[in-house]
Parts: C-alpha cells; structure tokens; sequence
C-alpha cells in the first residue's frame, strides 16, 4: 500500500508542474461547490477542506462552500454526498472512517462506501504515534509487548472511541503480538490524551498531529510510529513495522475526496488534478507535510484500489475487536 503512495507522489510532482488541463466540455464549473465535511470545524477535515477550497475558487473561478455535517463517525455527511445530484458540484471531504471502517463496524449503513460515491483523490495521510506515561518502564515497543506478556490484562490503553482509527490500532497490536490489554475509550482524543498525561491509562495510539504539543513537553513518551515508515516529523521514532514480529504492521487516519457515484470521470478528474496542484505548493508542503502528513494527490483509479486495501485491511481487526456501532 505504501509503495502505491509513494508512486502516486513521484507522479503527483510531475503532474503539478504542467498547467491544469482543459475543463470539461460541459463547461465545469458554473456555479459555487460545496465541500461537505463529516467533522466538525477545527478538525483536520475542516482546515484541510478550507484551504484546497481556497485553490479552488481561484483555479476554477467559482466559490467553494464549507458545510459540515459532523455524526456518525462521518456517515451522517457521507449520506448526504451519496444522495446528492451526480453534477460534481458537491463534493464529500471525509477520513477513512465512513469508508473503511463503518462498513464493518455498523450493522446497517443507508450507504455503501463502495458504490455509492466516486473516489477522487486520497489528500493526505497521517500515521498515529504509540505514546506511553513516563511512569510506565518502557520504551520501545518489543518492551512494551514484554511487559504485557509478563503482566496479562493489567496494562490499559485510551482511544477517542470505540471502533475508531486509534482504538484499532490497539487491537492490531494485540492481535500481532498475542497479548492481553484493556481498551479505555474516551468521548474524543482530547479526554484521552488527558487520561495518559494523568496516569489513567498507560498508553494510546494518536494523531501526530494532536500528540506533538505534549511531545515538546515531553510530559509523554513517543515510542512508536504506525506508519510502515519513520515519519519525517519524528526521525527519531521508530516505525511498529520495523520490528520482526510486527512486520506489516501499518494505520493511519488519511484524508480523502468523493463525489456522488456516477459523476463525470473528466469532472473527477478536473478536481483531481486541481487538488494535486495545490498540495504542490510551497505553502501546503509547509504547513501540512512539515506535520508528518503525507500528502498525496492520486488519480482516481490509485485511491480506489486503496480504498479497496485498506477496506479489507480493517475488515478482521473490527471483528476481532468485538466493536459493534447501530
């Protein structure tokens, strides 16, 4: 799956360099496009939708409307894109929750993530970070694992939620490597983050982007990246899949954009050479990348055969998580 990105980036610079090609024949756009967001504002959806729609209105010549549309875990938003008229001018701006993994963790969705809206370009991607309690004696990853075997049940981790990026992530681990932990889950990020700070759990998989305050503090202990590689942002952290045992071993929360099924292909395609171009700039490599996002840009066809990937890859670990959502 990573050599897929790291192939669309190669060709995602090449591309940004020439000039966008000619609209559609249907003239597109007309008329302003919404950017419907499945977060609430402030989160990274939101910043990352409100500065590609600034490219947009001065690209293609038409106002981009930010309308979020936070519930569900991202369904409630998703829906609405689902339903919508099939004429490129809304547009869904989600993670890989809706997508990836609600189809498993739901019992029923009013929409299949598959079918019912287009893939146009994955934005961006972010791994999670391992951090611990400094109270906690480990610092790695294999004592981590260790400590676990030697002690089974007893060690605790917090997440932002049932059946999200960051609470799977902590079955992933304990599937690999055969050990027993105890999922906390807290109301948001936020409230868990607190929770490891205070001792109340002795570790959690997180956002880089929201763990790095409490890393230049270091009042937490980084141990581990879930990115198949070292982050740019933490040289210094070692990757899960740099262990033998937890060879394979790859989450992360990324950033993508659909339309309704059916949609033009040049449509798509217009939007997605447009989001390639801005992920280009200066300015987006700055103050995104320098976070320890990936961005990417793909083509259409690249994003769905990683959607299809990381579709099948959560399929298991929420069945063995035993996490269920109605």
């Amino acid at each position: 799956m990573r050599a897929i990105r790291r192939t669309a980036v190669a060709a995602s610079i090449a591309i940004a360099a020439a000039a966008l090609p000619s609209a559609p024949a249907t003239a597109y756009p007309t008329k302003p496009i919404r950017f419907v967001v499945t977060f609430a504002p402030g989160g990274g959806t939101d910043i990352i939708a409100r500065a590609l729609g600034q490219k947009f209105h001065e690209w293609l010549g038409q106002p981009v409307v930010v309308d979020n549309r936070a519930g569900a875990n991202g369904n409630i938003g998703t829906d609405l894109v689902a339903k919508s008229q099939s004429d490129g001018y809304t547009i869904l701006l989600t993670t890989n929750a809706p997508i990836a993994i609600n189809p498993h963790l739901y019992k029923k969705l009013p929409f299949d993530p598959l079918t019912d809206v287009a893939p146009i370009t994955m934005v961006a991607s972010l791994p999670f970070v391992l951090v611990t309690h400094p109270s906690i004696p480990v610092k790695s990853v294999r004592e981590l694992i260790a400590l676990a075997k030697a002690k089974p049940a007893s060690l605790t981790y917090g997440s932002s939620g049932t059946g999200g990026g960051a609470h799977l992530s902590g079955e992933m681990l304990k599937n690999v490597a055969n050990i027993e932990i105890t999922h906390v889950p807290y109301k948001g990020g936020g409230p868990a983050l607190i929770a490891v700070r205070g001792g109340e759990v002795n570790f959690m998989f997180i956002s880089i982007l929201t763990v790095t305050p409490f890393l230049q503090q270091k009042v937490l202990r980084p141990i581990a990246v879930t990115s198949a590689k070292r982050s740019k942002a933490l040289p210094d952290v070692p990757a899960m899949a740099e262990l033998r045992e937890l060879k394979g071993f790859e989450t992360d929360l990324w950033y993508g954009m659909f339309a309704p099924a059916k949609t033009d292909p040049k449509i798509l395609d217009t939007l997605a050479r447009t989001t390639r171009k801005a992920l280009s700039l200066q300015e987006f490599q700055e103050r995104f990348g320098s976070t320890g996002a990936e961005l990417l840009g793909n083509s259409p066809a690249e994003f769905a055969r990683l959607i299809k990937a990381d579709y099948e890859k959560w399929k298991p670990v929420v069945k063995s998580s035993g996490a269920t959502a109605y």
